[in-house]
């Protein structure tokens, strides 16, 4: 199936590990440059610099903290003089947590709502105006699961990404009138480092066995009975993204193995 992607410019963050590195990976195979952003600024240039080199796209990183308004206004910028703006915007960047509502300070709820919430808020603001100018695009927040059906270590991390999920909603009413559609995919169990440092820190006063802690999720969570490779989700998020998916609009897709419990 032609996507129809060839020669579009997509912003990921969070894009040199884990999900956002094989949406990018994707993404590059349908024709599409890149705009990388993620903090460690040796990982993201080696994995844009193979990308590139692989693919025959543009690939520029951008080491930057979207959890700031400085790092994103790094990243618009960015996107602005090497292209001009950008037809796609992947919000991947994100971390899970671990902790109690009533021991966790505010300092760490904020770190998360600035993670989660606040880099999706002011992307959209930095990017829209670009993309309008182009003839719209398309815009999918990385949410989870978690977001409707919470994991009970990780507080902190189900009520940011509700709020996303929420946020994406009303960002697809407002922009939908210039040809951009915002839709959110709520992952459930993907292996990625950030479940297995979880996994380890979880594991850490019982012997550290990890890889069998992350069996014994995936047998308990998901009807399928194991976690979701990140190749596999990016293939649908690259979906969501193209023009195959015109008529979603404000959507909320689960990918989830048959985690989520309810209809």
């Amino acid at each position: 199936m032609d996507l129809k992607l060839t020669g579009k410019v997509a912003v990921l963050t969070g894009a040199s590990v884990g999900i956002g590195l094989a949406v990018a990976e994707s993404f590059a195979a349908e024709g599409v440059h890149l705009v990388l952003a993620a903090r460690q600024a040796e990982r993201l240039t080696q994995a844009a610099q193979r990308i590139a080199a692989q693919y025959g796209v543009q690939a520029l990183p951008v080491a930057c903290d979207v959890a700031t308004a400085a790092g994103v206004d790094q990243l618009v910028a960015a996107a602005e003089q090497t292209f001009g703006g950008a037809d796609i915007l992947f919000n991947n960047a994100g971390t899970g947590s671990n902790e109690t509502i009533m021991d966790a300070p505010d300092e760490k709820w904020q770190s998360y709502w600035d993670l989660h919430v606040m880099a999706a808020v002011r992307l959209a603001r930095g990017l829209v105006p670009a993309m309008k100018r182009r003839g719209g695009g398309a815009i999918l927040h990385n949410a989870s699961i978690c977001a409707l059906q919470p994991l009970g270590y990780e507080p902190i991390y189900n009520v940011t990404k509700a709020a996303l999920m929420m946020f994406s909603k009303n960002l697809a009413n407002e922009v939908i009138g210039d040809n951009i559609r915002v839709n959110t995919i709520n992952p459930g169990l993907v292996l990625t480092p950030d479940w297995i440092k979880t996994a380890r820190q979880l594991t850490q006063s019982s012997g550290g066995d990890w890889e069998a802690h992350l069996a014994g999720v995936a047998h308990e969570h998901a009807p399928i009975k194991r976690f979701a490779s990140p190749q596999e989700i990016a293939d649908f998020i690259v979906f969501l993204c193209s023009e195959r998916a015109s008529y979603s609009v404000g959507a909320t897709y689960f990918v989830d193995g048959g985690m989520l419990k309810t209809v």
